[in-house]
């Protein structure tokens, strides 16, 4: 999908980029325990856009961080109407990850939306930290100080996941889609998602398996002693205003109506 540069300058000035949750799940209970936030771009005429098609082009026209702001200021507020045990979840791309301002920028947005920072977490991708990895640190310890917590996203996708496990204070690791999405079919990919999940329990880390579509891979992940999983299974990202509908039916059969059909992910073009 081919944007202009200046159609993105123009959505962010337009304040046409918009966050959606996915929910996130237990695997034992399938009830609610969060959201992750997804970025949205609001096309006139091309409807959803995903971030991988403008991202780039933001961090090229030095605006991902009035992006960012604007990201974190309505998600936040949006989050006002969760309940104190449900959890939120942000990722910051590797360019974010370079601003030493970024976590005076989540405790702001945080203070001013009413939105404890101990049910934030953020996720950090392995490429970000193999970017700056001093740097990388340096954020990292700063965010757990002030009380969020951190998740290592697309584990087992880069180069050095056991080394950065130890170097940052994660406190949760993501099973990255690609195994997932693999895991039926590929008795490798069942292999990589077991063994990342007992890594999970040894050092303590809770496990979140993404992209989870199918029951049968629902219960490969149980069987594995997963803790949490997200995915079209249990529900599509959704716009602020759905929320509460969904909070009002948490449990299995809930769930059920807030998920993608098959056959329609494609159609609408969003992930």
């Amino acid at each position: 999908m081919l944007v202009s540069p200046a159609e993105v300058r123009h959505a962010i000035e337009s304040d046409a980029i918009v966050p959606c949750f996915q929910p996130v799940v237990d695997l034992r209970t399938v009830r609610l325990t969060g959201f992750e936030v997804l970025t949205r771009w609001r096309h006139p005429t091309l409807g959803l856009i995903l971030p991988k098609n403008f991202i780039q082009t933001t961090e090229e026209l030095g605006i991902i961080g009035i992006l960012t702001r604007q990201i974190l200021r309505k998600a936040f507020r949006s989050a006002a109407v969760l309940p104190d045990r449900l959890t939120l979840a942000v990722n910051v791309s590797p360019i974010q990850l370079r601003f030493r301002s970024l976590p005076t920028q989540i405790r702001e947005a945080a203070e001013q939306a009413g939105l404890p920072l101990h049910r934030l977490t953020i996720e950090i991708t392995e490429s970000a930290i193999l970017d700056n990895e001093d740097l990388a640190v340096t954020i990292a310890r700063e965010l757990k100080e002030m009380g969020c917590r951190l998740a290592l996203d697309d584990f087992g996708t880069g180069y050095a996941s056991l080394r950065h496990l130890l170097a940052l204070p994660f406190d949760q690791i993501k099973v990255d889609r690609s195994f997932v999405n693999e895991m039926v079919i590929r008795p490798e990919s069942r292999k990589i998602v077991s063994a990342v999940v007992g890594l999970g329990q040894s050092l303590g880390l809770v496990t979140l398996a993404e992209g989870v579509e199918t029951r049968e891979q629902e219960k490969i992940l149980l069987q594995t002693g997963c803790n949490l999983a997200q995915g079209w299974l249990y529900g599509r990202p959704l716009a602020a205003d759905q929320i509460p509908e969904m909070l009002a039916v948490p449990d299995r059969s809930g769930l059920a109506q807030f998920a993608m059909p098959v056959g329609k992910k494609r159609m609408l073009g969003v992930g």
